[in-house]
């Protein structure tokens, strides 16, 4: 038990939880609507915003994967890096349209948008079902980071029930002011946790490579087939293409996720949106520190050192960093940096399930089972569901193999994707047919999920095999293009015939932004 990283952790916990709640009487509103508590009232300016979706993007299980797959994997882990600044034109050039039409309309999820411009019930439940699955492995995965912490401090390392207390805890606290405060809280924490983060990623590539010598030795010191990309062979893209369509397939995807749909729709205007999509490749320089710090956890050989081996035994390669911080700080530095990361999964696990109970109260629960319902017993369901979520979450990451999440993370990805053509075509264009949408959908997610479980569910990335040549790439996006393709044929199809395509309740000018 490190009992001075743990007195650390317990003071920076127990400050953002007095946040959390205390957020609830900030920019003060009706909680009882869900506009206020799922979105704070739409009213969030652009610094707030900023570190609400770096808070939403970057991690707790950010801040251990990244480095554990460039720890393990090598230099592809770097994928996530470019993907990351793909990602900001679009968000740039798109999302503040869809800022637009939800402002007019009340919109709050992005299934919303699809009833609103679709009329088709059923393709906003395919969009809303679709958000809720990939999100909910998200959150657990985001408890797997707060475990990690807790066990690199020596708490709950015995196992069982009784070794799950402290993660229970974090959860109880993550739901009582995700209950009261609603998305105020995670924004206001959000500042708490980046400013933390920065300093730790900080320190890491300050004192690390101090440490080992310099950056010369810390480069001279891994191993040269996991510095680079190795070369093709022949008759094969090799990694070359995986690295790339994991970085614009996850691009494509990374804001169809409803926890980062639902940032974005709290912000007070889409010039906030534009501005944020501007500042937040800061973010993406955070990031390349953190990838680089899976190499210093190679170099300092953290792995070989026998304190560490029940642990590395346990968690595998996420606990190269809490090895590497805890090799090379002091103790209350090591409970400096296990707070930002343990505040860095309450922060995005608290917008997760605000955005999938959102989803759940306004396209499953009101269209199908309480259309009656009242503005207040709309709000009082979201916050129940939000409940349900995080146990369900925390359920899943103490009895469930933690391979079973990371599987359903990695097909998470690989669904969300396939909304694009609904949401994302749906803001430009009313051409496609919403049930040639809805079957591209289904075949994208069945192209997908094939895909990745030729790889045992193992890897997101596919052979694909193209007249002689193996061209290994992101299956989100091979299984989009079947979905794309699909999707046009059949609306020629249906349009021809004049199929119903619904009704559409918005107008050009509800699109435009200032």
């Amino acid at each position: 038990m490190n009992w001075t990283a743990i007195i650390v952790f317990v003071l920076l916990f127990g400050l953002v939880t007095a946040l959390g709640f205390v957020a609830a009487h900030w920019r003060r509103g009706d909680l009882t609507e869900l506009h206020e508590w799922g979105l704070a009232g739409r009213r969030l300016g652009t610094v707030i915003t900023w570190f609400l979706l770096g808070g939403d993007v970057y991690t707790a299980y950010t801040f251990i994967a990244v480095p554990a797959l460039v720890f393990g994997a090598g230099a592809i882990g770097f994928f996530a890096l470019p993907y990351t600044i793909i990602v900001y034109p679009l968000v740039f050039l798109i999302l503040p349209r869809m800022w637009a039409v939800a402002h007019k309309h009340n919109y709050i999820t992005a299934a919303d948008f699809v009833q609103g411009r679709y009329g088709n019930r059923w393709l906003a439940l395919a969009v809303a079902v679709t958000g809720i699955v990939a999100t909910m492995p998200y959150i657990a995965l985001q408890l797997l980071g707060l475990q990690v912490v807790i066990g690199a401090m020596g708490v709950g390392t015995s196992g069982g029930l009784a070794g799950d207390i402290p993660l229970i805890i974090a959860f109880v606290i993550l739901a009582a002011f995700t209950y009261t405060s609603g998305l105020r809280a995670p924004a206001m924490i959000a500042v708490v946790k980046d400013t933390l983060i920065y300093i730790t990623v900080l320190a890491l590539v300050i004192v690390v490579p101090y440490q080992l010598g310099g950056y010369a030795n810390l480069f001279a010191a891994i191993p040269p087939e996991k510095l680079l990309l190795p070369t093709p062979g022949p008759g094969t893209l090799g990694q070359y293409s995986a690295y790339a369509t994991l970085a614009l397939g996850s691009a494509f995807a990374l804001f169809l996720y409803p926890h980062t749909m639902t940032a974005v729709l709290s912000s007070s205007g889409a010039q906030v949106i534009r501005r944020n999509a501007a500042y937040l490749p800061a973010y993406s320089f955070l990031l390349g520190l953190l990838a680089l710090t899976g190499f210093m956890a190679l170099a300092a050989g953290v792995a070989s050192l026998p304190e560490f081996a029940p642990q590395f035994e346990q968690y595998k390669s996420n606990f190269a960093i809490p090895a590497l911080i805890l090799h090379s700080f002091p103790d209350w530095f090591a409970g400096v940096a296990f707070a930002a990361i343990g505040i860095g999964g309450l922060v995005p696990a608290a917008i997760m399930s605000i955005a999938a109970s959102n989803l759940f109260t306004r396209n499953i629960y009101v269209p199908f089972v309480h259309p009656g319902c009242t503005p207040a017993q709309e709000t009082q369901n979201a916050k129940l569901i939000s409940l349900v979520v995080k146990v369900g979450a925390l359920v899943f990451i103490i009895f469930l193999p933690l391979q079973y999440a990371i599987q359903l993370q990695l097909l998470g990805g690989i669904w969300i994707s396939q909304t694009i053509p609904t949401v994302i075509f749906g803001l430009y264009t009313r051409w496609f047919n919403p049930w040639a949408l809805l079957i591209g959908w289904a075949a994208g997610l069945a192209v997908g999920t094939w895909m990745a479980g030729t790889t045992g569910f193992q890897s997101a990335v596919f052979p694909l095999q193209l007249d002689g040549l193996t061209i290994p790439g992101y299956a989100a996006l091979y299984a989009l293009g079947s979905n794309v393709i699909l999707s046009i044929v059949l609306s020629l199809i249906l349009n021809a015939v004049s199929a119903t395509k619904g009704s559409d309740q918005t107008v050009a000018a509800d699109y435009r932004f200032r």
